[in-house]
């Protein structure tokens, strides 16, 4: 394989016969703004390394970062909102129309929500960078940024609806006219993962126009905690679903045909979906654990549903797994594991998604010991936590996503992948470097390290944390060259690599296919109405306690 060739070699489907200029312009515009946020980010996040290894790098960034925190703050903004949000928006509106083979409905609103995404991210930027919203993405009250970071980030949340409404309308028009087929899977599933986000984000937005948003402008003085930190959480954990169910929508639809072979089950993919649906929003008390202010029995149901929310996890592990032993096998590979070493490890488009699998395993188990309502007491806020968030968030989506990019890159510029070998050395170095990064923070927060913390700086680090915080350092290293390498390989792409024709979206056929599954999979008001009554019976008394036991008499102030 030539290092300038396209990054593709599984067969495929032939090119719809219509333009998707539109939609491969919108998705182009979010796909950049992400992979820029991550540039930025990742740097940020590789001084955060640094000084937790002692090394003070901060007095040398001033007058562009003030502290560490500032840092830390801009690095959780455009690591875990910016990059996912973008990318995710772009991706799903490429994944939709390709998969339904129709063009968006509302093209003008799409522009339209991309400049009050646009709008709303530079509202939110500004006061970061002027120090100004020094609160981490959080942003727990009592806390106080200026008002217009609030309101930023509101704007990009109304974006998200906004691109689900859009979505919601094309598939209706592709409805009326084909009423009798099921949803194509690709197209089913980004519409599952944007009406689920649609509901989870309600919380945040509630906290943000109630409570938040009245303290930073001044209309109030004071903010209720418990009340602010429930809200949040009532979208802080489906979000994790947001970012993973488009890198799941990745693994079920196109890497077994990019591997070689089919996907094992579209009916049990509908049905992990749904079950996402269903059960990612009524379980966010699990990260309540140790708040004051909330009855055990409210933590323990959230903790039970947490664990229920695992199945589909086992489901998606299942599935995938028997999908590429299906391309393994339909390579030539034979025996108990000889499948394995048949599949593509020289594409990086495939070794990449399968070693974000393999981390989020990890990240998986580690997701069950913080939902524990016991475990959870010994690594609550510590650096396990953000060894566990960086298998997630870190390796499962950012890993996929990265190696989704040489091929869907390559597609929207009409150009080849600048370099093939780049790749494969990128994709490896974040899966060592994460290995070395978040097994560090894990042992770290099993020795009681807290998170969110300057480390290097504070003067209560202990000899034995010091044997493991240089590790961090390294890992991170390792992370900030891998993704140095990712973004010179698109740069390069975009402004270096010969033109070449577009390559048509992989899908995958399934041994199981959408013919196999009941209509109930396809039909969306009975799975709305039960996840509806989930998250009633789940926080309706939370918050009925919450408000009649706590008080707003919490003064906002600011940190910095």
């Amino acid at each position: 394989m030539s290092m300038r060739q396209p990054v593709y070699h599984a067969a495929t489907e032939s090119a719809a016969p219509m333009s998707f200029h539109t939609e491969d312009r919108l998705a182009s515009w979010h796909i950049a703004i992400a992979v820029i946020a991550l540039a930025f980010g990742m740097t940020l996040g590789f001084f955060q390394g640094l000084e937790h290894a002692g090394m003070d790098i901060y007095p040398a960034l001033k007058p562009f970062i003030q502290s560490y925190y500032q840092g830390l703050t801009l690095h959780g903004v455009l690591n875990v909102l910016v990059w996912t949000t973008f990318f995710i928006c772009g991706f799903l509106i490429y994944v939709t129309t390709r998969s339904l083979r129709t063009n968006l409905v509302g093209p003008k609103i799409a522009w339209l929500t991309l400049v009050l995404m646009i709008v709303g991210l530079v509202m939110a930027a500004v006061p970061i960078l002027t120090n100004s919203a020094t609160v981490l993405f959080t942003f727990y009250p009592p806390m106080k940024a200026d008002p217009f970071f609030y309101i930023g980030l509101t704007l990009v949340v109304i974006g998200t609806w906004l691109v689900t409404l859009n979505l919601t309308l094309t598939w209706r028009a592709w409805r009326a006219r084909n009423p009798v087929e099921k949803t194509p899977l690709a197209a089913f599933m980004s519409l599952v993962t944007m009406a689920m986000w649609s509901i989870a984000s309600v919380g945040i937005a509630i906290e943000m126009l109630v409570i938040v948003i009245p303290m930073a402008v001044g209309l109030t003085e004071f903010s209720n905690p418990v009340l602010a930190r429930t809200l949040f959480w009532f979208t802080g954990h489906p979000i994790v679903y947001f970012w993973l169910l488009p890198a799941y929508i990745s693994w079920y639809t196109m890497v077994p045909r990019q591997a070689g072979g089919k996907l094992f089950s579209d009916p049990m993919a509908r049905v992990s979906f749904l079950l996402f649906l269903v059960l990612s929003t009524p379980l966010g008390l699990h990260h309540q654990v140790s708040d004051p202010g909330i009855l055990p029995v409210f933590k323990a149901i959230h903790a039970v549903v947490t664990f229920g929310v695992f199945f589909p996890s086992l489901m998606t592990f299942f599935n995938v797994v028997a999908s590429l032993e299906n391309s393994g096998r339909h390579n030539g590979g034979k025996g108990l594991f000889g499948w394995i070493f048949r599949l593509p490890w020289k594409d990086p488009i495939v070794t990449g998604q399968i070693l974000a699998m393999w981390l989020f395993v990890f990240g998986g188990i580690g997701g069950l010991i913080n939902a524990s309502y016991q475990l959870n007491q010994a690594v609550h806020n510590t650096a396990w936590i953000a060894g566990h968030f960086h298998l997630t968030v870190g390796s499962a989506v950012t890993l996929t996503f990265m190696a989704v990019t040489y091929w869907l890159v390559p597609n929207l510029s009409g150009r080849e992948l600048f370099s093939i070998g780049m790749a494969r050395w990128q994709v490896w170095i974040w899966f060592i470097g994460m290995i070395v990064f978040s097994n560090n923070l894990h042992r770290l927060g099993l020795m009681d390290v807290p998170r969110r913390t300057a480390l290097g700086s504070a003067p209560y680090i202990l000899p034995e944390w010091r044997i493991y915080l240089p590790w961090v350092a390294l890992g991170g290293a390792l992370l900030f060259i891998s993704g140095v390498l990712y973004i010179l390989n698109l740069a390069f792409t975009l402004w270096g690599s010969p033109r070449a024709a577009p390559i048509p979206m992989p899908m995958a056929r399934a041994i199981s296919g959408p013919d196999h599954a009941p209509a109930i999979v396809d039909r969306w008001r009975p799975w709305l109405a039960v996840a509806a009554v989930l998250i009633l019976v789940a926080y309706l008394p939370v918050f009925v306690q919450i408000l009649l036991t706590s008080a707003s008499n919490a003064p906002g102030l600011r940190v910095w």
